[in-house]
């Protein structure tokens, strides 16, 4: 029988975004740090094939989101995760799925605020890295504890800045190309010239011990679809859900299309994919086919590497602060919705005078700062170890939606309800995405990503040790 989460208290989240806000935070959630960044470990490991995997990845992404909106349309509560499977599967469900979520973004907090340090040294390089991730923490939080429509408006900005950086890079490869100053290699013909689009198959040893190929690379991928759940936790404050959700989940497929898929075809077609390297991507390339680019303005000499450098640096800095902006709101409306349920402490309901839930935000951050710690004692390392804690949890997540939605499609058949706005293709999508991610699992054991793989129980027995203390504590009140 399904669960009901009564309000405790009189205080209510405000519905303060608008339409404009959840279309830009969705398509914000779509353009990240993995766009920017993280294609070159993934294109080293499978070439031109990459962007199939990004295509594939996109749709699992679109079936998740599919089957997350037909839920929070239904019911737009605070904490729509936790509150789902608290709901619709049981109380361990939804105190885990909820505190996994929470944790996972504060990871994730952790490693955008520490990256947000290193873009800064692109700069001042003298400033350490503990003291920008600071500021910036600072900054973000302030903003936060401000209504909700100081967030809207933050990350519509953000969005906008993002969205304006990839149309650009995707107009001017394109003009590049077609123009042919995009250097003698510039040629669609690269995508399959150099040992054709799956140069390195699909999965094969390379003979030192590591695996190569496009399923090897998968892992890679998918991680840089995280976030795109947000607008599942948008549902509480948005204004008119039932409207505003369907049509922001709706354009995520395209965006990825367009913002992942075509940009890659794209810039991969600019330069031979051998000469991207790991720690690289093919948006580098492009700005260093531009090495003989100059013009003059007010009779200075201006070279157009330099120029394009700092706009890069500039747009994946705006990138990292518009996801360590979403974490702060995500993970004060997760703890919110856990109060709620009574799976987190009462204290954590309490909303400002801008019926922001202040105390959540406070928490949140004390525990995300731990990353201004880990900076100042390990500045080299912290980057790394930030984004290796962070697998485990998302495949969780992605894997709870699904389960959730397949249990929640049951009782609302049950009680010959018709959903408002039904998923894709229910019920092959749900099995579709969990084959989908439990294989990504047996592919990162398969190709030495163990550690990620073997936490997950150790996680999950944890979580369970602490959802057992938490019924006991209930039991003696």
């Amino acid at each position: 029988m399904k669960a009901t989460l009564e309000k405790k208290d009189d205080q209510k989240l405000q519905r303060g975004l608008q339409n404009r806000h959840i279309q830009l935070i969705a398509l914000g959630g779509a353009i990240g740090t993995g766009l920017f960044l993280g294609i070159g470990p993934a294109a080293v490991l499978a070439g031109p094939s990459v962007i199939l995997g990004y295509a594939l990845a996109g749709i699992i992404a679109f079936f998740i989101m599919r089957q997350l909106g037909e839920m929070v349309v239904e019911e737009p509560v605070s904490g729509s995760f936790s509150h789902f499977a608290y709901s619709y599967w049981g109380k361990f469900a939804g105190f885990s799925s909820g505190w996994n979520y929470w944790v996972l973004y504060i990871l994730v907090s952790m490693s955008e605020l520490t990256a947000v340090g290193i873009y800064v040294q692109f700069w001042w390089p003298e400033i350490p890295l503990w003291a920008s991730s600071l500021f910036f923490f600072v900054t973000i939080n302030a903003l936060n504890l401000g209504s909700v429509k100081v967030y809207g408006e933050a990350e519509f900005w953000f969005s906008i800045i993002k969205v304006v950086a990839i149309i650009a890079m995707i107009v001017f490869g394109v003009y590049l190309l077609l123009s042919g100053t995009g250097g003698p290699n510039a040629t669609l013909s690269n995508l399959w010239n150099d040992g054709g689009f799956f140069p390195k198959g699909l999965l094969q040893h390379d003979g030192n011990g590591n695996y190569q190929g496009l399923f090897s690379a998968i892992a890679l991928i998918m991680f840089s679809f995280g976030g795109l759940e947000l607008i599942g936790i948008t549902a509480a404050e948005a204004d008119q859900p039932e409207k505003t959700i369907p049509k922001a989940t709706n354009q995520v497929i395209y965006r990825i299309l367009i913002f992942y898929v075509g940009a890659l075809i794209i810039l991969f077609a600019l330069s031979p994919w051998k000469q991207i390297t790991s720690d690289s991507s093919p948006f580098v390339m492009v700005f260093d086919n531009l090495k003989g680019f100059q013009f003059t303005l007010f009779g200075k000499t201006i070279y157009f590497t330099s120029l394009i450098a700092n706009a890069l640096n500039i747009i994946v800095l705006t990138a990292a602060l518009s996801v360590y902006n979403s974490c702060v709101y995500s993970n004060s409306r997760m703890l919110y919705g856990l109060a709620q349920q009574g799976n987190a402490p009462a204290f954590l309901r309490k909303l400002n005078k801008n019926s922001v839930p202040v105390n959540a935000i406070l928490i949140s951050g004390l525990f995300a700062a731990i990353c201004i710690v880990v900076n100042k004692l390990m500045p080299e390392k912290a980057l790394e170890i930030l984004m290796s804690l962070v697998v485990s949890s998302l495949i969780i997540n992605w894997l709870m939606i699904s389960v959730v939605h397949l249990k929640f499609k049951q009782q609302k058949g049950l009680q010959g309800i018709k959903t408002k706005f039904p998923s894709f293709l229910y019920p092959v999508s749900n099995y579709i995405c969990l084959v989908f991610l439990v294989g990504i699992l047996v592919m990162m054991w398969i190709t030495g990503m163990k550690l990620p793989v073997e936490l997950i129980p150790v996680w999950v027995v944890f979580l369970y040790v602490c959802y057992y203390l938490v019924q006991r504590k209930k039991q003696t009140n």
